[in-house]
């Protein structure tokens, strides 16, 4: 539980999880990109499909961004939330 007037610290990693031919994913990927750029921090790109861990886990929600490997938001990624959430303003 997060208590009042306290923020959360900056995240210090961003990965987006995705599948080959998911249109979602693709409409996600340049919004997570450009947003992590503007962080100043590394994309990490992911294919659920290539390990069998992210695949049990998020399968059923690509895209999915992670942020210190918590998951932020999957299937439609709003920019302006994701931003607020890396630092940045929307």
């Amino acid at each position: 539980m997060r208590l009042p007037g306290r923020r959360r610290p900056r995240p210090t990693s961003v990965a987006l999880v995705t599948r080959a031919g998911c249109t979602l994913c693709a409409q996600a990927e340049p919004v997570v990109v450009r947003a992590a750029a503007d962080a100043g921090l590394v994309l990490e790109l992911r294919d659920v499909d290539d390990d069998p861990d992210d695949l049990a886990r998020w399968s059923d929600k690509v895209p999915v961004v992670l942020l210190d490997g918590t998951e932020h938001a999957c299937w439609r990624i709003d920019e302006r939330r994701l931003r607020k959430a890396l630092g940045l303003s929307a």
